[in-house]
């Protein structure tokens, strides 16, 4: 199938879909709808008609399960040791253990955040493993599973992509090393973090909201309904969550998942070429690995880990260790099925050049050079929510801001940098709002919410965020881009921005407090 130009007919299919999917607040149908608008458009484009259509539908969505099936094992392998961990009673009796240790709903808040910060190597891992670690703390406290899902996106992509040993450095860092003016692709990658403002701000902001009351938008209501009611937002066709009576203990847990996170990374130095003998180092091995692959891997040693825990305890039966097996496949299949219409909504937009299209707009605009990281943060952002995917983000604009920025590079050389960083800020902003982004779909699944839940209550949040970033870089076109002044202006922007939408928030819903004693665990609201 040969790419098409259809001009603004292709950001269209992205568009329909997400639309669609905010009106009637059901995903599968209105990413199904996007994609048969997308590949009609595609067909009458390349005139091979009404069947044309619907074979290059299901051609597409059959590549993209082909393409990506080692995530799609991977996912069916993470549910079985989801469904192992809580059959065994090891989920429950770490939430009892660590209810002994963490005091109140803050500090729970703030251990997911540290998790999601330490498991740094791979987004796809972060969303699902800090789920399923963190849920039995958070539901003792009352943690909305909308405000989880947020905590584990907002440490999922935004650390990736300042992380120099992670999945993303590398596809980032070869990437940017298309700009000939770094000695490596990691110094590529490491030049760009300080000017990273969506990222930075977004960990501040993470931090922020955890260590107080500070909540506005949909997310409130959330997090007022779990406080007064109990109702903690679980999807009710997610992963089920029945307390089971088992004779678990805490390392039922903790030690399948460690062995996840240990034979994963082991996984990615193999598949990274680490153990080759042939002198590769460890970032480059990072730099070089199969990211899907090696988390399969991860997920089947760490089953293994589980049998050899599990059985010879007697802890469960042989049959019943097996019958995990079909009840965790089962809870992934309506994640399953959404990352499958993502990733073909995706090949749509690659059939109709939606990027090429919107990246020649920004390559024909005379905006000032000066002002070229607000317009790219915000262009990227677009492409990226329209997408669903940052790293295709990065392919598509990293080059036109390399012919852009050479024309600067004699008298500001600094421009290529920000402008770099924006365009990577940029991308993750609209990969963390998008309802059709695999990183979004995974996080709602690793809280076990529903999905477009997540999306309404995240993107308030996000968007707080890329406010601050666009007044920094604002600030560092009128200053010459200084480094300090372009954070500082986005921090202050921030905070003023949450203490604002926090006093609003307040005279319109209250502290929550009205109806009930007060928790003696929780500190007045900012």
């Amino acid at each position: 199938m040969d790419p098409v130009s259809v001009g603004f007919l292709s950001i269209l299919p992205p568009i329909i879909a997400i639309v669609l999917a905010l009106i009637t607040k059901e995903v599968i149908s209105s990413l199904m709808i996007g994609i048969l608008f997308g590949t009609f458009t595609y067909a009458f484009a390349s005139h091979i008609g009404f069947m044309g259509a619907i074979g290059t539908t299901f051609d597409l969505m059959a590549g993209k399960m082909g393409d990506n099936a080692m995530m799609l094992i991977f996912l069916a392998l993470l549910g079985v040791i989801v469904a192992l961990t809580m059959t065994s009673g090891g989920s429950q009796a770490y939430g009892e253990w660590a209810a002994t240790k963490i005091k109140n709903k803050k500090q729970a808040q703030i251990a997911t955040g540290l998790l999601g910060i330490i498991i740094f190597v791979d987004d796809y891992f972060n969303c699902l493993t800090v789920g399923t670690v963190m849920k039995p703390l958070t539901d003792e406290y009352k943690v909305a599973r909308t405000k989880l899902a947020y905590l584990i996106d907002s440490t999922a992509a935004p650390v990736c992509i300042i992380a120099p040993i992670s999945s993303w450095a590398a596809a980032v860092g070869a990437t940017l090393a298309q700009a000939h003016m770094f000695k490596s692709d990691i110094m590529a990658f490491c030049s760009t973090i300080p000017y990273n403002l969506y990222a930075i701000l977004t960990i501040v902001m993470v931090f922020t909201l955890a260590a107080t009351n500070i909540s506005y938008g949909p997310m409130r209501n959330f997090e007022l309904q779990a406080k007064e009611t109990g109702d903690l937002g679980v999807n009710p066709d997610g992963m089920k969550e029945e307390l089971v009576e088992a004779n678990g203990k805490v390392k039922d847990l903790i030690i399948p998942i460690l062995a996840l996170i240990v034979f994963s990374i082991l996984a990615m130095l193999y598949t990274g070429g680490f153990f080759s003998g042939k002198g590769i180092g460890i970032m480059a091995a990072f730099g070089a690995c199969s990211s899907a692959p090696s988390l399969a891997y991860g997920g089947f040693g760490a089953i293994i880990v589980a049998m050899i825990m599990y059985l010879p305890r007697k802890i469960m039966s042989f049959k019943t260790f097996m019958g995990c097996f079909g009840d965790g496949v089962k809870t992934m299949v309506p994640a399953m099925l959404i990352l499958i219409m993502a990733w073909t909504i995706s090949g749509v937009c690659t059939l109709l050049n939606t990027g090429k299209y919107i990246g020649g707009l920004v390559a024909a605009s005379n905006f000032p050079l000066v002002l070229i990281p607000v317009v790219i943060f915000i262009v990227a952002a677009f492409l990226s929510f329209s997408t669903g995917t940052s790293w295709g983000t990065f392919g598509i604009l990293i080059p036109i801001v390399v012919i852009i920025c050479k024309a600067a590079m004699s008298t500001n050389p600094t421009l290529m940098i920000v402008t770099l960083a924006a365009t990577l800020g940029g991308s993750v902003f609209g990969d963390h709002c998008s309802p059709i982004s695999d990183t979004t779909i995974l996080s709602s699944t690793g809280a076990n919410c529903k999905h477009i839940d997540h999306v309404q209550t995240q993107l308030p949040y996000a968007i707080t965020v890329a406010v601050s970033s666009i007044v920094g870089y604002l600030v560092a076109a009128a200053t010459d881009f200084n480094l300090f002044a372009t954070l500082g202006s986005g921090l202050v922007t921030l905070f003023a921005i949450l203490y604002f939408m926090n006093k609003r928030s307040i005279k319109k819903y209250g502290t929550g407090d009205e109806e009930q004693a007060e928790d003696p665990n929780e500190e007045p609201a900012v």
